[in-house]
């Protein structure tokens, strides 16, 4: 299983048309714009049936007025496939709840 760092990391994002997700270190991650904090709850809980249904679990921290939710996988210790399949379909599940990210977000 490949894990990605660094610039390959920051490649594989633009790859694959996450542009709501940032680079980080050992992660990718992004920031929600929930406006509030029952549809923040309700996209927390897509994204928890999501990521029970994928086999791999993200951080999730739930906030008014925003969703953070961070994606590794610890037995790599770095980014690998299963990060970039679960960002496009948490992208999806905000998407299709009218939530979008913040491109700021760090």
């Amino acid at each position: 299983m490949t894990a990605y760092t660094g610039q390959e990391l920051l490649d594989a994002l633009t790859e694959k048309g996450l542009k709501d997700w940032q680079g980080r270190t050992d992660s990718i991650g992004t920031r929600l714009l929930t406006g509030d904090f029952a549809t923040g709850l309700e996209l927390v809980n897509r994204i928890g049936a999501a990521a029970e249904e994928a086999g791999h679990h993200p951080d999730i921290t739930l906030t008014f007025p925003h969703v953070d939710v961070q994606l590794t996988s610890h037995d790599t210790g770095a980014v690998t496939e299963r990060d970039f399949d679960l960002a496009g379909t948490i992208s999806e599940l905000a998407a299709s709840a009218g939530v979008k990210a913040d491109s700021a977000a760090d």
